[in-house]
């Protein structure tokens, strides 16, 4: 385990600036680029990356060394590399600090990668509202281009490679690996299913990598240190390097902070974050933003790692740690994260675009006290049917849809019996809604399919 003082991501980070290409470079800056260009093979740089054992610090935690093994050794020209910045996650955050902190840090990382894969041309793919972050990477791209490490025959090498930035269209979906592909050639951003791997077949047919510029911006340390070091820096056995977890919510110092992989929740939010803000004691978390489940007290030590979380049914996700507290009303706080899922479905398939909404209403009508012992069942059985739709996105969706349920059934039932909010979000008697009966029931809406349900007021 390496000291909690070791900074690896963010050694450069300051409260106030970005740091320079000529700051980065004394603090061992494009040293890994120089000692590979021309010297090593790129295999030899994917072997060092599977060794060191890195996974994808976007959400899906797959090895970025096994993905880059994906694209065929000979012929498929030219290759192309997606950074990306999309980050559309509720809570995260990381990515835009991490570029605001060491803009040349995470471009090393990307020309790294792209000469493990023989890539000739890179999209910098990144959300509109990180306008700031957009015009630095363009602004240190002309620096990089300039100091021959980003362009023609890169430190009078073979190697060519050069980067643009394409500013996304501001969807959720849109960051989804083969929806951004869909984004970036003009065409409606859904994902796709089957076929061949963006490894073989992406951008243009052509062989495609996409990586969160949080993986990327690790890869120059693997290098310059070797698989061994970076394995070291994590807290735990089966981790490897060090993670920038977000900490949001009842937090006295909320922010982003880097830490070795596997640190203790209990650490991150009691000794990093400050602990919770005075009167407030710990009542659940998202563990990984807004598409993961509510996490109650009794896994306040859990490693936060994916294997010591997916061993308790948790994920890692995106390491945006979500607080809330004893006051907080977990039925209210699922609306609120389903209303922005149920907005940012891209609409392709009938699970996500008629399913969400579906329990979007359920959660209302409880939350305004509305609610019956059936919708219970009802909502567990609806978030199941999320398991059909065509991508991960619904079935991520309602992550805390299962964490309400089976951790906060008791509060959902206390909405039920005392027909109101019990931490008083929703005033008794102030939420108009319309039900009818349909089928069994249990359904909300009319008969007449054109009736729509009346929104609540929340």
């Amino acid at each position: 385990m390496t000291d909690m003082s070791e900074l690896v991501l963010f050694k450069n980070r300051r409260p106030d600036k970005a740091a320079t290409f000529e700051e980065y470079r004394q603090s061992g800056g494009y040293e890994a680029l120089t000692a590979v260009v021309g010297k090593l093979s790129p295999k030899d740089v994917q072997q060092q990356v599977l060794d060191a054992g890195l996974k994808g610090r976007g959400g899906a935690g797959f090895p970025a060394g096994r993905k880059w093994a994906g694209v065929p050794e000979t012929g498929h020209f030219p290759r192309y590399i997606l950074p990306n910045t999309d980050e559309m996650e509720p809570g995260t955050f990381k990515d835009r600090i991490l570029v605001n902190a060491d803009p040349h840090l995470v471009l090393e990382g990307i020309i790294l990668t792209a000469y493990a894969v023989s890539a000739e041309k890179g999209i910098f793919f990144i959300r509109p509202s990180y306008e700031h972050d957009a015009e630095l990477i363009e602004q240190e791209l002309e620096v990089a281009r300039q100091a021959n490490f980003l362009g023609k025959n890169i430190l009078g090498s073979t190697f060519s490679f050069d980067l643009v930035v394409h500013r996304s269209g501001g969807r959720y979906i849109c960051g989804e690996a083969s929806a951004q592909i869909n984004a970036i050639q003009g065409r409606r951003p859904n994902p796709r299913k089957g076929g061949p791997h963006m490894a073989e077949q992406g951008l243009w047919k052509k062989p495609t990598i996409v990586n969160n510029v949080e993986t990327l911006a690790c890869v120059p340390g693997i290098i310059r240190h070797g698989a061994a070091w970076f394995k070291g820096l994590s807290a735990t056995p089966t981790g490897a390097g060090t993670k920038l977890y977000c900490v949001s919510g009842m937090v006295q110092r909320p922010d982003c902070y880097e830490l070795p992989i596997g640190t203790r929740l209990s650490e991150i939010i009691d000794g990093s974050a400050g602990g919770l803000s005075p009167g407030s004691t710990f009542k659940a978390c998202l563990p990984g933003g807004a598409s993961t489940s509510f996490m109650p007290k009794q896994f306040i030590d859990v490693e936060m790692d994916f294997d010591p979380l997916k061993k308790i049914g948790h994920r890692l996700g995106t390491g945006a740690i979500m607080v809330f507290d004893q006051n907080t009303c977990l039925v209210a706080a699922t609306i609120n994260l389903i209303e922005y899922f149920a907005r940012e479905s891209c609409g392709w398939c009938t699970p996500c675009r008629e399913g969400l909404p579906f329990i979007l209403e359920l959660l209302r009508a409880i939350e305004c006290g509305e609610g019956k012992e059936e919708y219970i069942p009802l909502l567990r059985r609806m978030a199941g049917h999320m398991n059909h739709a065509y991508c991960a996105f619904a079935p991520g969706a309602v992550q805390p849809v299962y964490g309400l349920l089976n951790y906060f059934e008791e509060e959902i039932r206390e909405h039920i019996s005392q027909k109101k909010c019990p931490f008083g979000v929703v005033p008794q008697g102030s939420c108009q809604t319309v039900w009818a009966n349909r089928g069994n029931g249990l359904y909300p809406g009319a008969a007449n399919t054109k009736d729509k349900f009346a929104s609540c007021p929340i």
